[in-house]
């Protein structure tokens, strides 16, 4: 992006962007996979938009829910393996297309490099922790994502946090604390390892905002690669045969996940952010109902509470960017 002529103009405050995601492992964190994020008013479909965000927040929970159950049989290794191979034979056609040089020559291949190695970790992390806990009580504590990534970005990216977002962030903080239940057996090593997953995953969200530059399609494929390193390392070593259906299954990790977060992409350009976004917390619902289906697991009131807070403090913190990026828009008119 070239900068403008006018110094006046150029000296101006950046608008700031948003720091709630779609908080899903498999997501990608939710750059494009080479369409535009832009919003084209002209071709605005603001129901359609809502639908293509509820669908993939619905196909990242059924995914959570595939995942939960493969891992009680095969290693996170071999989950990750075939996994990763789907997602990147379903990525080919559009690597085939934009040729290889992208791909091994990204703008800044350190911080791709790091940020695949994290979003390795983080996924490791989340299909681990998904065998020992409930669905809910995980997709609880990656609600909290944005609070994270809000309380690191003025450390890591300078951003002056204001206080009623400071505020939001202890109590989203508060939420977590309540819904690990520290005074119980809950409070356990997999939540730990939730937390930590989490944690990566905020990490993931502000490295991506650096690597704002590179195509989607590289970020997505680096972390694929990633992905599929892990697990021809650790795959052999506790190596379980899959059944047909349980190939499928594993191999739909993959391929439902690429096919979300390319609904989430269409979504955002159908509608506006402010709009489309604040539906990712319907998650937390179909977590509730397919963990009581599947699992026969059901939330207690104290997790449930902490989901709530959570919800409440994420939303706040989204509201308040939205209107801050108004004004600054405002200003600069």
């Amino acid at each position: 992006m070239s900068k403008p002529s006018d110094t006046s103009v150029a000296q101006q405050p950046s608008i700031p962007e948003p720091h709630t995601a779609l908080i899903e492992p498999s997501s990608g964190t939710g750059e494009d996979l080479g369409v535009s994020s832009s919003v084209n008013v002209i071709h605005q479909n603001i129901p359609l938009g809502i639908g293509l965000m509820l669908l993939a927040i619905f196909m990242y929970v059924g995914n959570d829910v595939m995942g939960k159950w493969l891992v009680s049989t095969y290693s996170v290794g071999q989950v990750l393996l075939i996994r990763s191979i789907a997602g990147l034979l379903l990525l080919s056609p559009s690597l085939w297309r934009e040729g290889w040089k992208p791909l091994l020559s990204p703008p800044d291949w350190r911080m791709n490099l790091v940020r695949a190695l994290l979003t390795t970790a983080e996924v490791a992390c989340f299909y681990w922790s998904v065998g020992y806990l409930p669905l809910a009580d995980l997709v609880t504590f990656y609600m909290a994502t944005p609070i994270f990534v809000t309380a690191l970005a003025w450390p890591l990216l300078g951003e002056r946090i204001d206080a009623p977002r400071a505020i939001a962030v202890l109590i989203g903080f508060g939420g977590v604390i309540l819904a690990m239940r520290p005074s119980s057996a809950s409070f356990s090593l997999p939540a730990l390892v939730a937390i930590l997953g989490c944690f990566l995953f905020a990490l993931i969200m502000i490295i991506t905002r650096h690597l704002r530059g590179t195509k989607g399609l590289v970020l997505v494929s680096w972390q694929a690669t990633g992905a599929l390193m892990f697990g021809l390392c650790t795959a052999p070593l506790h190596w379980v045969q899959p059944t047909q259906r349980d190939f499928i299954l594993l191999a739909l990790l993959g391929i439902v996940s690429t096919i979300a977060h390319v609904s989430v992409n269409k979504a955002l350009k159908l509608a506006p952010a402010s709009v489309v976004m604040p539906y990712q917390y319907s998650q937390i619902i179909w977590a509730v109902m397919l963990g009581y289906l599947v699992f026969g697991d059901w939330p207690d009131q104290t997790m449930l509470l902490g989901s709530g807070i959570i919800v409440m403090a994420g939303l706040f913190i989204f509201f308040r960017e939205q209107t801050q990026a108004a004004m600054v828009k405002r200003a600069q008119a």
